[in-house]
């Protein structure tokens, strides 16, 4: 199991316009074959003080892969290329987390 923690942060703004894209490609990554898991999320807005808040600005994808070629894979696919051009002036950066389970 791969899961992939990556955290988008907007242009101030723009969150929307970057959750509006990733929910349109949800059905076609969903579909990939090896997709385990895949969201976006966001700051919940009363955790109280247990909670570091990430922004206004500021998007997590949380995904799940069956294996380093399921994300591969996903990483090269057209719908992703697409997603990529559609959301890329509204990015102010991007970080990806590519871990293994710890148990």
């Amino acid at each position: 199991m791969v899961h992939v923690i990556a955290i988008i942060t907007a242009k101030p703004g723009k969150r929307a316009a970057i959750l509006e894209a990733i929910r349109a490609n949800l059905p076609a990554v969903r579909a990939e074959q090896g997709c385990v898991e895949y969201g976006p999320a966001i700051d919940l807005p009363d955790a109280g003080p247990i909670q570091t808040r990430a922004g206004e600005d500021v998007v997590f994808v949380i995904e799940k892969w069956a294996s380093m070629d399921a994300l591969r894979a996903h990483a090269a696919a057209p719908h992703m290329a697409a997603y990529a051009a559609k959301v890329k002036d509204f990015v102010a950066s991007r970080v990806i987390h590519v871990l293994q389970p710890g148990e």
